[in-house]
């Protein structure tokens, strides 16, 4: 199949093209590189650079080939800064999706996979958390992912377009020549592992007073290689299905210590530890029940314990600054 990635120059995207190819798809990525770089583009893929929100181009783009589907993982991701900025975070993720979603419908395209988020829920009533919970986000960066999904929802009830909505955990871990590097770094593991190679002096953890059992919050850590397997997984089950949504994660939830003492024993290094106040919107317990999709499309993680996740990630990082 010929697929468009949007995104696909980023970490969780890159890994999704990566796969695609090695399952004989052709694959086209688009991205504006706002926070990512060239040299993660996987080698084989045609590259077109641009915004989701530039209707025009998408437009013209979709009319040069035909796409099977697009697979859409453009977008900002830091729920903390979508609390300083909302109204960025409305824009390049929400408003921008609509452009796709009117470029999609003009050109006949109509099968797509969203990378939705956890975030969704916002803080849980119950957990593990499943499909049907409440869907109520404590930051603007969850809000903006859930309004595509009622967009979406729309879209497909109007115009038939066929949809698989992943809602998913803290994605980590790395694969061969592929791992976790934001444009700026914001996410725990790599920040930790940045300590470990004496990149940093030290790592925060926000909140030490939440209601766990050593304070601080607890999340459900899913590896980047597992992930991409479900998105994989997905755009094939949309042959047959018109609308999907799970949740992907290990269904096991891990403190800001715990992942901090699983670096520790993973790299060999002491990390020191500065603890700040909590951090608005973050829920204090987000952990993924998975069962749906693993009982409609067979799908469980191969990595499914966290020492294993952050080895894999530890490796690529030091390659990765051993290189330069």
């Amino acid at each position: 199949m010929n697929i468009l990635v949007t995104g696909g120059a980023g970490y969780i995207g890159g890994t999704v093209a990566d796969l695609l190819l090695k399952h004989q798809h052709t694959v086209t990525v688009y991205d504006n590189f706002c926070h990512s770089r060239r040299e993660m583009v996987p080698a084989g893929v045609a590259l077109v650079e641009g915004d989701i929100a530039d209707r025009a181009r998408l437009e013209k783009l979709f009319s040069t080939q035909k796409f099977d589907g697009v697979m859409h993982f453009a977008a900002l991701i830091e729920a903390g800064e979508s609390m300083q900025k909302p109204e960025l975070y409305f824009r390049n993720n929400t408003a921008s999706t609509l452009a796709l979603l009117e470029s999609m419908l003009a050109s006949n395209v109509k099968r797509l996979v969203f990378s939705s988020t956890a975030a969704v829920y916002g803080e849980p009533v119950t957990t593990p958390i499943r499909e049907d919970a409440t869907l109520k986000p404590t930051n603007a960066y969850g809000e903006s992912k859930l309004l595509v999904e009622h967009m979406l929802r729309w879209m497909h009830m109007v115009h038939g377009l066929h949809y698989a909505s992943l809602r998913y955990f803290n994605v980590a871990g790395a694969i061969e020549g592929r791992g976790e590097a934001h444009e700026p770094e914001t996410h725990i593991i790599p920040l930790i592992l940045d300590v470990a190679l004496g990149r940093r002096e030290s790592i925060k953890i926000f909140g030490t007073d939440y209601p766990t059992h050593d304070g601080t919050c607890i999340r459900d850590y899913i590896h980047v290689a597992d992930l991409a397997q479900a998105h994989l997984l997905a755009f094939e089950a949309l042959a047959k299905s018109d609308k999907l949504i799970y949740n992907l994660g290990n269904g096991v939830g891990f403190t800001v210590r715990e992942v901090v003492e699983s670096a520790r024993r993973v790299t060999g290094h002491a990390i020191p530890v500065i603890e700040e106040p909590r951090r608005e919107g973050d829920p204090a317990v987000l952990i993924a029940s998975s069962e749906k999709i693993g009982n409609d499309l067979g799908w469980k993680p191969r990595y499914d314990k966290l020492d294993d996740i952050i080895a894999s990630a530890w490796a690529w990082h030091q390659h990765r600054y051993a290189a330069k």
